[in-house]
């Protein structure tokens, strides 16, 4: 009866430990809107995602991320500062612990927040035109224009960052699950400026 008992409990376990794959991976993409300050100075704009991680148990697991969010710089900053156009993209590279709070349901329930280093890059730019010689068999060689844009500044630094927020997912626990999530994040450009947004992204986990 002892050793029919232990090959069950075993079995339970092992059938349980087996619902949760060890490991995991998503991708994603959505929109971006920045927040106070930031939100003052940009347009929303967008993001794609891309991370692996492992799963310690059905309820925790630790994700490491890559994230590219890219928001336009809004008409009045431009005045300002005295430009036609401008943008802002920020890569990140970030640790984040995970923990579900319904993961045996078909709608898993979770929190998310980390931190790493984020990259921000603001470029100013205005409309240029670029010209080329092309080929065609009936008009032979000709010069064709076409429109482009010109960064007339750039600058890129690197800075530590936060985030944290929640999502939810739905699909089974044992395949593939759609997921939506939002996070705010937070760079620590200096010690009174940071630059504030909050993706909202939309993806696949498996």
């Amino acid at each position: 009866m002892k050793h029919l008992l232990f090959v069950s409990t075993l079995f339970a376990v092992t059938a349980c430990a087996q619902e949760v794959p060890r490991f995991t991976f998503n991708v994603g993409g959505g929109f971006t809107q920045p927040v106070g300050n930031t939100g003052r100075q940009l347009d929303m704009g967008w993001n794609v995602q891309g991370a692996a991680g492992m799963n310690f148990s059905e309820y925790v697991g630790l994700m490491v991320q890559a994230d590219y969010n890219r928001m336009g710089i809004n008409s009045s900053a431009l005045n300002s500062a005295g430009f036609p156009g401008g943008n802002i993209g920020i890569f990140s590279a970030t640790l984040n612990p995970i923990v579900h709070l319904t993961p045996r349901g078909h709608v898993d329930v979770y929190l998310i927040g980390g931190g790493g280093l984020y990259r921000r890059t603001q470029e100013f730019t205005q409309p240029g035109v670029a010209a080329f010689t092309t080929f065609n068999p009936f008009f032979g060689f000709y010069t064709a224009v076409v429109p482009t844009t010109d960064v007339l500044a750039s600058y890129t630094v690197n800075k530590p960052g936060v985030n944290g927020g929640a999502g939810i997912a739905f699909g089974t626990k044992w395949h593939g699950k759609f997921f939506a999530e939002a996070r705010y994040h937070r760079i620590f450009m200096t010690s009174d400026l940071h630059t504030d947004y909050i993706p909202v992204t939309f993806g696949f986990r498996w």
